[in-house]
């Protein structure tokens, strides 16, 4: 559907430069496992989204520099849905593939379908239903074209599922029928727990296989995808095998420098290599931005570096030790291909919902059209029973928070008729680790406003505080502003005047590091009536998000 998106771009950091550079994250916030392929004219980028809907966000360059999203992989409940699983479950690192005139995505459904493919004629949808592989056992399945053959690769169990210790994996392959969509012949065992088993290596995963100057070429991350990530290479002259481990390994890591250097970034690995514009190669990957050790609440985001291959060995971020925020890069970029949703840089954005959702949002597990409504006016939602600390599909729709300090505001018409009815903003990470203010009434049916934190202990929300406020039937405007660790909440009753709620909250309560998973903060527009039917609404004048982090003023 066609989206009216108000956009103000308020630092020329996003296209400055945007002709010579790459910056880095090409993909901010919560965009984690990357995957890319070329089709010889465009590229074609997709990512994990675990258990939100909808499914793997597809974007598109024409140079490697400016990319939009152009739709979704798993756009429609009839596909897939995530009910009843934790938000961190759901699809893991999908692949993309193009192929004779077709494009390919294998990825994984953990808890259900396990691996699968979808098939489209363009990226940009619809693609088809999920067929399942289940001779293929394992996670992050990639495919591979070698002339009249294809193949599947991915990581799977310890070898006769008796593992040498807790990391222990392989990566294995089948050749792959494309046209029928499914496996051929017996598996193939091409990597034992890693480069060097003797060494325990840990959870060998996300592979890929290429060709270049007559080797074939098995990529894959190691180390698990924390401060120890990593990117591995090895080579055969078969593409069976046996490959052999360069002896210069990893080819990419940043588990080894200075924590305490500045702007860093962590947890690098996850790649995948393409061709650019220029005929060089260039790596994808995927990386975080911690503010203080190993705390961010952003996700693992995507960044992009050159390639420079030595002695037929490809090594990501020559001549670096750090990944680099911003790469010169020997051609030019074209115009950009849209002017939002922002993916990177400094920037402020209005959504006002007045013809749809955006694709770029997110909805938790699956798409229910019934209780949201889009118009003139803005976005009206209903209250629902469910809430966000269930595995259903409460009345939530959220954007990514894609800068370590950075603001979401909106304002709500909504009157609450009793204690349990509840509209607001909240930021969240997962089921129990957000924080949510919200308009609602007391036990005397005062008007007021609330902040509420998540209690992963008791499975619920434990009222952090609340201010009665003297008009009930005004709109009211909520404001949550992210520095770091840092979050504040404000209202206003009157148009910009704000007026703190509570304190100052911790934000390592939200950071992947406390919260677990995967995933990363959401800003989320959300309504619910807490176990209870009710028939009111909310209405949802607007979504704003400012962006400003230091790091782009490089």
């Amino acid at each position: 559907m066609k989206v009216s998106i108000s956009s103000i771009l308020l630092f020329c950091t996003l296209f400055c430069n945007a002709q010579s550079k790459i910056v880095n994250p090409i993909l901010a916030g919560f965009y984690p496992d990357p995957s890319i392929c070329f089709d010889g004219k465009s590229y074609y980028l997709i990512n994990s989204t675990f258990a939100f809907f909808p499914g793997i966000p597809v974007f598109k360059s024409d140079d490697l520099v400016n990319w939009k999203q152009i739709g979704n992989v798993i756009s429609k409940p009839s596909q897939m849905d995530f009910m009843d699983e934790r938000l961190t479950r759901g699809l893991f690192a999908p692949a993309i593939n193009y192929h004779n005139g077709l494009y390919y995505v294998t990825c994984t459904d953990i808890d259900h379908l396990g691996n699968f493919v979808v098939t489209a004629k363009n990226p940009a949808g619809p693609w088809s239903n999920p067929v399942a592989l289940p001779d293929a056992k394992g996670i992050d399945p990639s495919l591979f074209f070698d002339d009249n053959k294809a193949y599947i690769v991915y990581n799977s169990d310890a070898p006769d599922n008796k593992p040498l210790y807790e990391g222990h994996r392989t990566i294995r392959m089948y050749e792959f029928d494309p046209v029928n969509l499914k496996t051929l012949g017996a598996e193939i065992q091409l990597v034992n727990g890693g480069v060097d088993i003797t060494k325990k290596p840990v959870w060998i995963e996300g592979p890929h296989i290429y060709k270049h100057n007559g080797y074939y070429y098995l990529m894959a991350a190691e180390g698990g995808t924390s401060v120890n990530h990593s990117e591995v290479i090895f080579r055969s002259k078969s593409v069976t095998g046996p490959y052999i481990p360069y002896e210069h390994n990893p080819i990419l890591t940043q588990r080894d420098l200075d924590p305490n250097r500045k702007n860093p970034v962590t947890s690098t690995g996850h790649a995948d290599l393409v061709q650019g514009p220029d005929g060089n190669t260039y790596a994808i990957f995927l990386g975080v931005r911690p503010y203080e050790g190993d705390y961010y609440n952003t996700g693992r985001e995507t960044f992009m570096a050159p390639v420079k291959w030595q002695n037929d060995w490809p090594i990501i971020n020559p001549g670096f030790a750090e990944v680099q925020h911003t790469y010169a890069v020997p051609f030019a970029g074209k115009k950009p291909l849209g002017n939002g949703p922002f993916l990177h840089g400094n920037f402020a954005e209005r959504i006002d919902f007045k013809t749809g959702i955006p694709q770029s949002l997110l909805f938790l597990r699956t798409l229910d059209t019934t209780w949201y409504k889009t118009g003139k006016d803005g976005l009206t939602i209903n209250l629902k029973p469910e809430t966000c600390m269930e595995n259903g599909n409460p009345a939530f729709i959220g954007r990514r928070q894609q800068h370590l300090i950075c603001s979401a505001s909106t304002e709500i018409a909504f009157n609450a008729t009793a204690e349990n009815e509840k509209a607001g903003l909240i930021i969240l990470a997962n089921e129990f680790h957000f924080y949510y203010i919200c308009k609602s009434v007391n036990s005397k049916h005062e008007p007021v406003i609330q902040l509420f934190k998540g209690d992963q202990q008791n499975k619920n929300m434990v009222l952090v505080t609340e201010e009665r406020t003297l008009v009930s039937n005004k709109p009211v405007s909520f404001r949550i502003n992210a520095k770091n660790d840092q979050y504040t909440f404000e209202y206003a009753i009157e148009q910009n005047q704000w007026k703190a709620l509570g304190t100052q909250m911790d934000g390592k309560f939200l950071s992947t590091k406390e919260a677990g998973g995967f995933t990363g903060s959401l800003f989320g527009l959300y309504t619910t009536s807490s176990g209870k039917i009710s028939t009111n609404k909310a209405l949802f004048k607007w979504l704003d998000y400012k962006g400003n982090d230091t790091v782009y003023k490089q």
